[in-house]
């Protein structure tokens, strides 16, 4: 059974309004080039067979309000002629406008795809951690873009990287995939954080212009207790402690991005940290920090993160989120990426039970 086109309410409101007010004034041709803003406006909001009926129905009642105010007949053709106009050019914007909804509806999916095999999701639990990511593309279509992490639990420890390629667009997405895939298959392979982060240096140098680099934080957790941190041009993550304590960790040794350690010679640094039961680590991207609300002033992810900290990371990045969003109105205009990392409390063992007692048997003198 075929399915009757719902006619769009606005419309339909117009062509109402104008058919009333020419009835009540009388004013015979006056009002009725009106009626072609109803398909016009139905255009916008429905499908060609919706224009259609919008246009018909103004039609239909511009030939009666005529005849009844007799209008004469070339005049009142000119006003049918104009409806059809319109109707057609509507109905024709609108099967455009349909079919573009539809390559976007493609494009999205396409994008999704790609965003979960460029940036793949991560577990609530990885090894000893609570994990959580809030992720937003600038670009709301597009999904992803030039920001990038990643978190994988090799022989090695938990590892995880953050970070920010130059630019924009497909080149950037390109790049971030690169910087990905040599990582994943680096941690796995490499004993040693500072081999992962030359192994993804030598293949961003074969394959970046000399304009082109990616600033980035390379983590690791070797043993129980101990954090490695190698920072590689990036903003500093934040340490927060088990008692709420927000404090950047600076790079003692500062080292050039990634693809640029050919023009200064600086190798980079392992920084060790501890990082005991209920610690947290933030890693993030520029378009956290650098996010600026209507007087200019930037985020303050610090002070952020003092107010919304909990024990849960997932319900922390959500608060943060949706401040930073408030702060900048509701668009973001860069991408932006936050990564949060908490050991889990090791739970006390429970006590031992004490050595049964036992009572010892009476003795009896042999006779």
């Amino acid at each position: 059974m075929p399915v009757l086109p719902v006619l769009p309410v606005l419309p339909v409101l117009v062509v109402a309004v104008v058919v009333l007010v020419g009835v009540i004034g009388g004013a015979g041709v006056v009002w009725l080039p009106l009626l072609a803003a109803g398909p016009a406006l139905a255009a916008t909001t429905n499908g060609p067979r919706g224009v259609l009926c919008v246009g018909l129905l103004a039609g239909v009642l511009s030939a009666a309000q005529g005849l009844r105010d007799e209008v004469p007949g070339h005049e009142l053709a000119a006003v049918l002629a104009a409806l059809l106009a319109v109707t057609a050019a509507g109905g024709l914007a609108s099967a455009l406008r349909g079919r573009r909804e539809r390559v976007l509806a493609a494009v999205r999916s396409v994008a999704e795809a790609a965003q979960h095999a460029l940036l793949k999701p991560v577990p609530e639990t990885v090894g000893p951690f609570q994990v959580a990511v809030r992720y937003s593309a600038a670009a709301a279509e597009a999904r992803i873009g030039g920001d990038l992490y990643a978190l994988v639990s090799t022989p090695h420890g938990v590892r995880l990287i953050v970070g920010d390629v130059r630019g924009k667009g497909l080149p950037a997405v390109g790049t971030a995939a690169l910087v990905l895939g040599v990582f994943r298959e680096a941690a796995y392979d490499e004993p040693d954080l500072l081999a992962v982060v030359g192994r993804i240096e030598r293949s961003l140098a074969r394959n970046l212009g000399p304009d082109d680099f990616v600033t980035a934080v390379v983590a690791g957790y070797p043993r129980p207790g101990r954090l490695e941190v190698v920072n590689c041009g990036h903003a500093p993550p934040l340490l927060i402690s088990a008692s709420r304590e927000v404090a950047p960790v600076e790079p003692t040794h500062p080292a050039p991005p990634l693809g640029l350690r050919a023009l200064s010679g600086e190798p980079p640094r392992l920084q060790r940290l501890p990082f005991a039961d209920g610690d947290q680590l933030l890693l993030y991207t520029d378009g956290v920090t650098e996010a600026r609300d209507h007087a200019r002033e930037f985020y303050p992810l610090a002070e952020g993160v003092a107010r919304h900290v909990c024990e849960e990371p997932a319900r922390t990045l959500t608060a943060l989120h949706d401040e930073l969003l408030t702060h900048v109105g509701g668009r973001l205009h860069d991408d932006a990426a936050l990564l949060l990392l908490r050991k889990r409390t090791t739970p006390a063992p429970p006590p031992a039970d004490p050595p049964p007692t036992t009572t010892p048997e009476p003795v009896t003198d042999a006779v």
